[in-house]
């Protein structure tokens, strides 16, 4: 079961802040999440990942593209390591 955790941790647009923490988004309880709900499937988050990437690209046109794709994408692989 799937509670309303889950949903506290969304984007919202177009700062990409957490709605639940404040965080920069995806902030670590929504990483965690992620991470628990694409078990084995690191293709399918990465792919996932990349949509909301490109969406931030869109959204927050001044920031800086490494750091935001260390902030979506960069954390992945970093916890496969640790």
């Amino acid at each position: 079961m799937h509670g309303g955790s889950v949903s506290v941790h969304v984007a919202l647009r177009p700062s990409w802040a957490c709605a639940g923490c404040g965080a920069p988004w995806p902030c670590l309880t929504r990483r965690r999440q992620l991470r628990a709900e694409y078990d084995n499937g690191r293709p399918e988050l990465s792919a996932l990942m990349g949509y909301y990437l490109t969406q931030a690209r869109s959204d927050v046109p001044g920031a800086s593209p490494a750091g935001l794709d260390a902030r979506f994408i960069g954390w992945i692989e970093a916890d496969e390591q640790t």
